[in-house]
């Protein structure tokens, strides 16, 4: 949070063409793109585990995480690893995204709720979306996004990789 409680940091990045902002309090770094270790079994969107600092760290290509097609690797690809805050413990994540643009305050009362389209549709993932001259930033809400299996998932390849 910043000084003015009316406003709030965030982390801007690129999938595709879209925009999509994080808190910047629960990124922990940002790194180049490297191939991660392969988890046998693991969902489409678990590309594998990455050692950062000798914690492993499951990294998810946030695309197909969110029905997009997969990420093609360029010179500006990089990894969020982020902590996210759950009920009783933090998540380490690394999320995969086409390009990191900036860190950037948004004022709370321009975040927006998810809009309602008039059918039923996976937002709860939508912590809100904030209006920019050249389109919307969609904040997600990463304990929503990352619950239930991806957590059971992270928690027992980190596990893993943590005992080799």
């Amino acid at each position: 949070m910043s000084e003015n409680s009316s406003e709030q940091q965030f982390v801007t990045f690129s999938l595709g063409e879209e925009v999509f902002a994080v808190p910047v309090a629960v990124v922990r770094e940002i790194l180049d793109h490297e191939d991660a270790f392969k988890i046998p079994h693991g969902p489409d969107y678990l590309l594998g585990l990455r050692d950062v600092r000798g914690q492993g760290v499951p990294v998810i290509d946030l695309r197909l995480r969110l029905g997009m097609t997969a990420t093609v690797k360029t010179p500006h690809t990089r990894i969020l690893v982020m902590d996210i805050p759950l009920a009783n413990r933090s998540l380490a994540v690394g999320v995969v995204a086409d390009k990191v643009f900036e860190v950037i305050p948004f004022h709370l009362k321009d975040i927006e709720q998810a809009p309602d389209i008039g059918v039923q549709w996976r937002s709860d993932y939508i912590h809100g979306v904030v209006r920019r001259e050249q389109g919307f930033v969609v904040i997600i809400d990463l304990a929503r996004l990352f619950s239930g299996e991806e957590v059971a998932l992270a928690a027992t390849g980190s596990r893993k990789l943590a005992t080799a």
